[in-house]
């Protein structure tokens, strides 16, 4: 009973941040094409949405309570949130819409003084390295049978975990759908790289969990019985799903990747996911100066 109320208080709320993050990007996507500056696809903004809706399912769906009956369900959690979701939000463009949709003093208030340490900060975070073992980390930190059961037993360290997996999901992602291309100081070959290591920590965890002959955990024992389906079956369900599923996501975006490599007449650009840069435009826009 406890745990179910704890689940209902993280879904109201999670719920609440992620629709008025919603209805704060459309309020800006809107207000774009309002003014005719046409920077924001629609289909960016649909995606940016599905990404949301993504996290939501993780956290505050019927789903998140399965996480304690259910390897399977942990994992769904765990690949909606640093696999699936933050590819879409970042290939969304979230900066443009978000910037029209909040109050335009507002934001010229806060950014002046925090410009330039979040600029150093920004490029320190965006490091190849430090993406590719923050996401590493999360991975098999969490996996450690006690840290594992340390998410089950504490809601506040259940939270942690959730927030560290889209976070450092944010951070993994963002060298290989860079939204400011300009900026970037990679080559394009060098993600097909970062891709290929990337899969490394993910196969190693997930062909333990399918190969293991013993149940890693055994809070699982019981709970997945009643899912017509053995803790060990419910182990190996899960690592095959992580196999598959990032597999798959991280050979879509290698493909696009050796594509753009090979193809003669490849843009300039060093960034895979092209996103029109209207930054300019907006600046001389008399319009991008008025009131919301």
């Amino acid at each position: 009973m406890l745990h179910t109320h704890h689940i209902a208080f993280e879904s109201f709320w999670v719920s609440g941040v992620l629709i008025f993050a919603a209805l704060v990007y459309l309020r800006g996507w809107l207000r774009i094409r309002r003014l005719n500056l046409e920077s924001v696809a629609g289909w960016r903004a649909g995606i940016f949405l599905l990404g949301l809706l993504f996290i939501w399912i993780a956290t505050a769906s019927p789903l998140a309570a399965l996480d304690h009956d259910m390897l399977t369900a942990h994992m769904v959690q765990h690949l909606l949130l640093m696999t699936l979701a933050p590819p879409l939000i970042l290939l969304g463009m979230p900066r443009k819409p978000l910037a029209h949709g909040l109050l335009q003093r507002f934001l010229q208030a806060i950014g002046h003084p925090l410009r330039g340490p979040m600029q150093k900060m920004g490029r320190a975070l965006t490091h190849l390295a430090l993406c590719w073992f923050g996401a590493a980390g999360a991975l098999v930190v969490w996996h450690i049978p006690s840290m594992f059961m340390l998410g089950l037993r504490s809601q506040t360290w259940h939270g942690i975990e959730h927030a560290s997996f889209l976070a450092t999901g944010l951070l993994f992602w963002w060298p290989v759908v860079h939204p400011r291309p300009s900026v970037s100081k990679w080559p394009e070959s060098s993600m097909l790289l970062y891709l290929f290591l990337a899969t490394l920590p993910c196969d190693i965890l997930s062909g333990f969990l399918v190969f293991c002959d013993r149940v890693v955990y055994p809070v699982f024992y019981s709970s997945s019985q009643s899912f017509g389906m053995s803790a060990l079956e419910d182990q190996q369900c899960a690592g095959a799903l992580m196999w598959t599923c990032v597999t798959v996501v991280y050979l879509i975006a290698a493909t696009v990747f050796a594509a753009r490599l090979l193809s003669p007449h490849r843009s300039e650009e060093p960034s895979i996911f092209h996103f029109e840069s209207e930054r300019s435009a907006m600046r001389t826009d008399p319009r991008w100066m008025e009131g919301v």
